[in-house]
């Protein structure tokens, strides 16, 4: 586990890169790449229930269902954060997704700010099962991360992108290193 990257804000704000796994990080909230019905079998969503304990899903049953862009909170169960906030991204194909996705990392920060929260891990959303190209995913969750930032009035101060593959890492990266240059 590693920090990889860091982009400086204006403001005490930054944005990482991790490479590693989200279900370890010491934040005040991860951010799980959820299905609309936040039934948690695979990928990050499947670990995070795994390592977290069963609480996890059982809130999120409670909760139901979660539009495409949206997001939900649940406890953190065993995990070493408070929360979980569960954003449903786009399925590559449904149409319109990076502003889908766009909608469903802010509706997560959203969510987190609205708690108090000041750091949030959050994975490469829909980049996985749901095929949105991880190339684009970076590119859209990295300016959204940035424009979320911005906003001078939002508890968060911190985001980390949590990327546990070394390819979609790669792809962060390179939006990492054009976003530095054009900060220069």
């Amino acid at each position: 586990m590693s920090v990889v990257d860091e982009i400086s804000l204006p403001g005490l704000t930054s944005i990482q890169l991790v490479h590693g796994d989200i279900t370890e990080r010491h934040v005040d909230a991860i951010v799980n790449a959820a299905n609309s019905y936040l039934k948690h079998g695979g990928g990050v969503a499947g670990a995070i229930v795994r390592k977290g304990g069963r609480i996890i899903q059982q809130e999120s049953d409670r909760i139901g269902y979660v539009p495409v862009g949206s997001a939900a909170a649940t406890s953190a169960g065993k995990l070493p954060c408070m929360a979980v906030i569960h954003a449903v991204g786009p399925m590559m194909g449904e149409g319109d997704e990076d502003s889908k996705l766009r909608s469903a990392l802010k509706s997560a920060l959203s969510l987190a700010s609205s708690k108090g929260y000041t750091s949030v891990a959050v994975p490469a959303i829909s980049s996985g099962i749901f095929g949105f190209p991880k190339d684009r995913c970076a590119e859209v969750l990295v300016d959204e991360a940035i424009r979320f930032l911005r906003d001078e009035t939002a508890p968060v101060k911190r985001i980390e992108f949590c990327i546990i593959d070394e390819e979609t890492v790669k792809h962060f990266q390179d939006k990492f290193d054009r976003v530095k240059k054009s900060l220069k």
